[in-house]
């Protein structure tokens, strides 16, 4: 193949990678690249990207040029604007006195977050950096297993240490505010959503695992808690953060109800548990996700009309189900 088993990314590519699919995949998406950097190019040159009109969200849901993801991120999810009200914050937060329990939690998680990534040992300090100063920013959530593989990949993708810092601080109090707190609130309430959404959406794929005694946490708590970073292709997870961060957590619903839906016949001919795991794991690889411009356009076809508020609604039942739960337990 023309392709090195390292991504561009730096990340090794799954022993038993698809070279011959790839190829004829990327083929067509390098065209669409090009494309789409002349365009992004001249939009960025003319219009505000901190106002997400109609015409942006298109832009974005058909992909940011890499070298520009670390701009339109900051720009879109308003990372930028907060940056701006506190310039001296991050800088701060490293001279502060640092709790040795935290960074000795951090200290123990660094070698373990992408160990076979070429650019990692460049970027160990500054992620070092960035989830000690989080850490204490945000007492609620000090430091969580998850955030590392996050901030790493921010970092990976944007080389911009503070903006990293700024970046994680979004996604951590808005777009999954709580998942990542010690009790998880936000998380168990969204895998809550979720598993309503399905019952809806694939309702024969919904009884077969509550049959097989699958719990839809089992599956799913990683996705949710690393927002699909260590779980998904890295250019497909980078296509869903293009997303997130313009339009929010929405995506995450998305992104999981296509994963489901499109590998319903799979996940139904299962029979056992551990067959079950087996697509599970095989599904989050296939050549269908691999291919990130045709799975991107398939979450906003695929589920259809998802509404913010349906969400919130869905969200308060489902904090009412697990006060009543914990209330009878």
């Amino acid at each position: 193949s023309k392709f090195s088993d390292i991504d561009e990314y730096g990340f090794q590519r799954p022993e038993h990678f698809d070279y011959a699919s790839y190829e004829e995949i990327m083929s067509e998406y390098l065209k669409v690249l090009t494309r789409r950097q002349m365009q992004w190019e001249k939009y960025m040159r003319n219009h505000d990207l901190t106002v997400i009109n109609r015409a942006l969200k298109r832009y974005i849901r058909k992909g940011v040029p890499g070298h520009l993801r670390g701009i339109v991120w900051m720009k879109t999810s308003g990372a930028s604007a907060a940056k701006a009200s506190a310039p001296s914050l991050y800088r701060s937060l490293l001279f502060l006195e640092h709790d040795e329990e935290i960074v000795d939690m951090i200290k123990i998680d660094l070698p373990r977050t992408f160990p076979n990534n070429i650019f990692f040992p460049d970027i160990e300090n500054q992620l070092f950096n960035i989830l000690v100063a989080y850490a204490h920013l945000n007492k609620d959530v000090g430091y969580c297993q998850g955030l590392n593989y996050i901030a790493a990949l921010l970092l990976i993708v944007t080389k911009d240490e503070e903006g990293t810092f700024w970046l994680l601080r979004h996604i951590v109090e808005v777009i999954a505010p709580n998942y990542h707190t010690k009790t998880m609130s936000g998380l168990i309430t969204d895998i809550g959503v979720l598993n309503e959404l399905l019952k809806d959406y694939v309702p024969d794929v919904h009884g077969h695992l509550k049959r097989l005694g699958l719990p839809w946490a089992v599956i799913v708590t990683k996705w949710f808690i690393c927002l699909f970073a260590e779980v998904l292709p890295t250019e497909t997870v980078l296509r869903i953060w293009d997303c997130l961060f313009s339009e929010g957590y929405k995506i995450l619903f998305r992104v999981s109800i296509t994963l489901i839906s499109r590998h319903r016949d799979t996940l139904m001919a299962t029979e056992d548990i551990s067959q079950l795991a087996n697509v599970f794991r095989e599904m989050l690889q296939s050549a269908m996700v691999t291919n990130c411009h045709e799975f991107i356009n398939s979450i906003f076809t695929i589920p259809g009309n998802i509404r913010r508020r349906d969400i919130e609604s869905l969200r308060s039942q489902v904090v009412i189900q697990n006060d009543v739960k914990g209330v009878i337990c």
